[in-house]
């Protein structure tokens, strides 16, 4: 079953007064009473009709989820409570169903979360249009230019760390399904003062320091730049880290931002080459330097700042040197070059970086609105969000602060007038009566500062454009002039006597009353900052740069294009953006955001009531109320007025069955609400008076209360029949299991009884059937028993004679089975283990069993030891017949012969083939080797002993020289004859040879081995393998050798050795050998 959806209203469990039209009584405390109890429940947003006011909390609140996307949704403005994505949706509605272009206002001041607003806006817009790859595309692109220009664009303040410094206005192009196609971006009035001044506690804009704080050591090398703020004069040291913000990661996002709108690397390369190069230029310092003409010329201190410059951005080092020092002012055929002193060198030098950051960004603006831009030429609905800098009054407010209110101020009186307008449309359409309302309209502030005759913006251009000699002085005195007689400007210099002992007044200020309250102007920096005058020669050394982009930056420096005429200033500039703007908005449906700081700290859970009454004072909040509930405070449409309050007539509860009109008249009557109270339009009920509303959820909030208990009171009784109804039918089941439980019990107790008497019966007549048989079978075993003992005694007579002749002998064959077989069974169970080593044997019972206990002995051992060898590899058999081999021959023959045994025969213990050393030797060896070890070789003449490597192979033996591997002799096994050995504990043996053969030209071989054993065993079962005969193996204490012609004896005696215990060997005379033996 489908979860059942629950529609609930804005009325609904209020904290406070969710809109404020319907504040009772209204006045200045009771709505910032209203906003403090809201703010303090994390209520932080307030309706006044569509206007959505949104307190900043400074904290994450979880009130942004995809969840909470959901639930706003396809609702009614008024059905939820306040948020901005009602707004967010209302806007996105009307402008996919009814064809409607939207413009979304938010302002407020700064810090108050305006730039936080339109994201918020643009990620709700995001999340609910359509799906797929290239919707997607155009949606992340639009979401991702805000870090781009947040990053060129804001700065920290000291009212917020995130500060938008500039204006921004996108409008958001939409397909006829509601999708996305893409976006263009307008930038106002960029404060690229800051780029070379920042007031104390505040900081440059964040791109200078992401840069320096994200960028990698080869990026920041290739810029020239080191990652210490404190070299650089344009960054302010005091605030160079900011709390909780992570300038390295916000880095990598604005790369990673600007690579998913579509720049190019080469681009993105150059934009931080330009960044760099602003840097830097504040790093330029001049010094005074008298000339010929006793005028002072300014010079460049350090010219590596300048050299470094100039590799970045591709300018001649001595154009732009000469740009810092001289300029050149055209005047129709003339030219006059003059020198600059340094404070007109350190004013070009600022203004330098301040076009060439302001120009990057307006650059930067317009390649994200070649990215964004719709591709498609079809026909577009638009959706504009204007995020713009917020009324600002400061302690000392210049030229910056005078633009951004004049914007506030046409901001505020299109405001008005829409706000006026679709009031009185509503009431139009809804054929109500209307009431001319009484406001403040502020178009004579406005006229105040823009008109074109005598307003300030025209009168500082009057002065920036006239001949002579112009200050910021003589502005003042001409306002002073042409405004005094204003009743929204006031000056101490004026000729109105009332302002002229105002101590509040300085001398050199000038003060107007806006909308929001007064403010203070201070007048020094008006001229210049209106000029925003670059010199001629610094826009011409620009254009020559062979950087593409600065030179691209500054087409007014190409010297075939030169213009004499003065550009626009920036008061004309900026004055002419807003008209277009104000132009734009009124041709849009407006949605107003007004956005609140609720403390000055940026501090959660701190309402400082103070400053926020200030700002509803300059948002016009409580007028804003006044306009809305002028008329009629409270409309809704018939069907959910209807639905909300049909409880409180018996006529339309619970149904009403005509039109939704209708009913809302029958309800009012029945309620008996004076007709003054209200008016019926053609599809709302309007309410003049917060208190009928509030009169009417009273009524409704006990009402509510009386069907719960009436609800209550039935679903008890409902509850109560159920469970008797329930209880019934669960006797009467219970009942019939149990009559058919007793009558199946009573069934087997009947079933039971008889089955026993049955048995009885049955059992009677088994028994007396047994007996009878009984009684037969013994009638006829004791007649066989008879007739058997008859004719034993028959044969016992006939065979007696017989049986005593040859009982003895089988009396005696009995016996002896009998002791056989036990013996045989007893032997199964004393067999000893199946380890052919194990001497154990059980012993005889009988003296006559003796040759049989030997024989089974003899044949359980070979039994088990062939058991023993079926277990063996064929390497161990090969290996343990080797061993057999030595064992029959020098077993109690030698005594060297018992260590042997526990030693196991490797053969090759020089690892030839491994060794790079015996590569040679191995190369002349084509056969198997069987033994490879290093000997002891005999010298024949003086019995001393020399290393060499025997090896022994199929056909075989060879000598080799131990360090060099090569070959020294190679015996044929056919030509040895026997091998000679003591039998005492020592290593020597004698290898004899054929006499005549060609190997024993020099004798018989005399060698001393570690492994005499294993040798003399392989040599002789290699022999005996390719022979066919037997090698003699001698083993005695003295025996002879061949050396040369000369028979030799070798003796083996006992001594004393100088080396411990290995045996030595001298040569005593040229007939005896005498080896001494430990």
């Amino acid at each position: 079953m489908a979860k059942m959806e629950v529609k609930t209203s804005l009325l609904d469990n209020m904290i406070g007064v969710g809109d404020m039209v319907l504040l009772e009584p209204l006045n200045e405390e009771t709505v910032i009473n209203n906003l403090k109890k809201r703010f303090d429940h994390n209520e932080i947003y307030t309706y006044i009709g569509s206007v959505v006011i949104s307190v900043n909390p400074y904290r994450s609140l979880p009130i942004y989820s995809p969840e909470k996307v959901e639930d706003y949704r396809n609702r009614n403005f008024y059905e939820l409570s306040p948020h901005i994505f009602a707004l967010s949706d209302e806007a996105y509605r009307s402008l996919r169903d009814q064809d409607k272009d939207q413009c979304i206002l938010i302002t407020g001041e700064s810090g108050a979360g305006k730039t936080e607003a339109s994201k918020l806006v643009m990620s709700y817009v995001a999340a609910v249009c359509g799906k797929g790859a290239e919707v997607n595309q155009v949606k992340e692109q639009l979401l991702q230019s805000n870090p781009v220009l947040e990053a060129f664009g804001n700065a920290k303040t000291v009212r917020n760390d995130n500060s938008s410094r500039f204006g921004k206005y996108m409008d958001i192009e939409f397909d006829f399904k509601g999708d996305p196609l893409g976006g263009v971006i307008s930038n106002y009035l960029l404060e690229k003062s800051r780029v070379v001044k920042q007031p104390r506690g505040e900081r440059n804009f964040h791109v200078f320091y992401q840069l320096l704080s994200g960028a990698s050591e080869e990026l920041l090398n290739k810029l020239k730049l080191e990652r210490d703020f404190s070299r650089y004069n344009y960054l302010s040291l005091d605030s160079a880290k900011v709390n909780g913000v992570d300038d390295a990661a916000n880095f990598r996002t604005v790369r990673n931002a600007m690579q998913i709108v579509g720049f190019m690397d080469h681009e993105v390369e150059s934009v931080l080459e330009v960044v760099a190069a602003v840097l830097k230029l504040g790093n330029i310092e001049f010094k005074p330097e008298s000339r010929v003409n006793g005028l002072d010329e300014s010079k460049i201190k350090d010219k590596n700042e300048l050299k470094e410059i100039c590799e970045l951005t591709g300018i001649d080092q001595s154009v732009l040197e000469r740009a810092f020092s001289f300029r050149t002012v055209e005047a129709k055929q003339e030219k006059v070059s003059t020198t600059l002193n340094v404070a007109q060198a350190y004013y070009a030098r600022d203004a330098l970086a301040k076009n060439l950051y302001s120009r990057l960004f307006s650059w930067l603006v317009n390649r994200i609105n070649e990215s964004i831009k719709a591709q498609t030429k079809v026909r577009k609905k638009v959706m504009g969000v204007l995020d713009i800098y917020g009324f600002e009054i400061f302690e000392d407010n210049s030229f910056e602060q005078f633009i951004i209110n004049y914007c506030n101020e046409k901001l505020q009186q299109i405001f008005i007038e829409l706000t006026l307008k679709e009031e009185q449309e509503e009431y139009i359409r809804e054929d109500i009566e209307w009431t001319h309302i009484e406001y403040f309209n502020n178009a004579i502030i406005c006229d105040l500062i823009e008109n074109n005759t005598n307003g300030i913006l025209a009168m500082l251009d009057e002065e920036c454009l006239r001949p002579g000699t112009v200050t910021d002085e003589t502005f003042l005195e001409k306002l002073n002039q042409v405004c005094a007689t204003h009743q929204h400007f006031e000056s101490r210099m004026s000729k109105c006597s009332r302002f002229l002992n105002d101590t509040s007044l300085p001398h050199s200020c000038f003060r107007i009353q806006h909308y929001a309250g007064k403010v203070l102007y201070q007048v020094e920096g008006f001229v210049d900052k209106n000029n925003d005058l670059l010199y001629r020669d610094l826009s011409q050394a620009m254009w020559k740069a062979g950087h593409a982009l600065i030179k691209s930056l500054f087409p007014e420096g190409n010297p075939a294009k030169i213009n004499l005429k003065r550009p626009p200033t920036a008061g004309s500039q900026f004055k002419a953006s807003v008209a277009t703007l104000m132009k734009n908005l009124q041709t849009k449906n407006p949605n107003y955001i007004r956005c609140i700081k609720p403390n000055d700290k940026k501090a959660a859970h701190i309402f400082n009531e103070g400053l926020v009454c200030h700002q509803v004072r300059y948002l016009g909040l409580l007028e804003n109320v006044r306009v809305r509930r002028a008329g009629y405070a409270f409309r809704q449409a018939y069907e959910p007025c209807l639905e909300r309050y049909k409880m409180l007539c018996k006529q339309t509860w619970p149904h009403w069955k005509g039109p939704a009109r209708a009913g809302v008249e029958v309800l009012f009557n029945e309620l008996e609400i004076p007709v003054e109270e209200y008016s019926f339009g053609r599809s709302k009920i309007f309410i003049r008076n917060p208190r009928t509303l509030f009169k009417l959820e009273d009524l409704r909030k006990q009402r509510l209360e009386d069907l719960a208990t009436l609800i209550q009171k039935i679903y008890r009784g409902w509850k109560c029949r159920t469970h008797f109804l329930l209880m019934r039918k669960s006797q009467i089941v219970i009942a019939a299991w149990y009559r058919r439980y007793a009558q199946q019990k009573r069934y087997q107790q009947i079933k039971s009884s008889t089955l026993v008497i049955q048995s009885y019966i049955r059992g009677w007549k088994a028994r007396k059937i047994l007996r009878e048989l009984k009684h037969q079978k013994r009638c006829e075993e004791a007649a066989t028993t008879i007739a058997a003992y008859w004719h034993g005694t028959q044969v016992r007579r006939e065979y007696r004679k017989f049986f005593r002749a040859n009982a003895g002998k089988k009396i005696y064959e009995f016996t002896l089975q009998r002791i056989v077989q036990n013996y045989f069974l007893e032997m199964k169970n004393k067999v000893p283990s199946l380890s052919p080593i194990d001497k154990n044997w059980p012993s005889r019972p009988y003296l006559f069993l003796d040759s049989a206990h030997k024989e089974l002995k003899r044949i359980f051992h070979l039994w088990r030891c062939k058991k023993y060898r079926d277990q063996f590899t064929d390497q161990q058999k090969l290996i343990y017949e080797e061993k057999l081999e030595a064992s029959e021959l020098f077993k109690d023959k030698k005594a060297l012969y018992p260590s042997s045994v526990g030693q196991p025969f490797q053969g090759p213990y020089l690892e030839i083939n491994k060794n790079p050393k015996y590569k040679k030797l191995k190369d002349a060896i084509e056969e198997k080797i069987i033994i490879a070890e290093v000997v002891n070789k005999i010298n024949r003449a003086n019995g001393k002993s020399t290393s060499r490597i025997f090896l022994l192979t199929n056909n075989n033996l060879l000598l080799a020289d131990q360090k060099s591997g090569q070959i020294k002799s190679e015996v044929p096994l056919v030509d040895v004859t026997k091998v000679s050995m003591s039998s005492q504990n020592d290593g020597f043996f004698a290898v004899h040879l054929k006499e005549g053969s060609e190997a024993a030209s020099k004798g018989d071989f005399l060698f001393s081995s570690d492994h005499l054993i294993e040798m003399a065993t392989k040599l002789y079962r290699t022999t005996l393998s390719q022979t066919k005969q037997k090698l003699n193996i001698e083993i005695s204490d003295e025996f002879l050798v061949q050396f040369r012609q000369d028979k030799v004896c070798v003796k083996f005696i006992q001594g004393n050795q100088k080396n411990g215990s290995v045996p030595t060997c001298k040569r005593k005379n040229n007939r005896l050998l005498e080896v001494a033996v430990p």
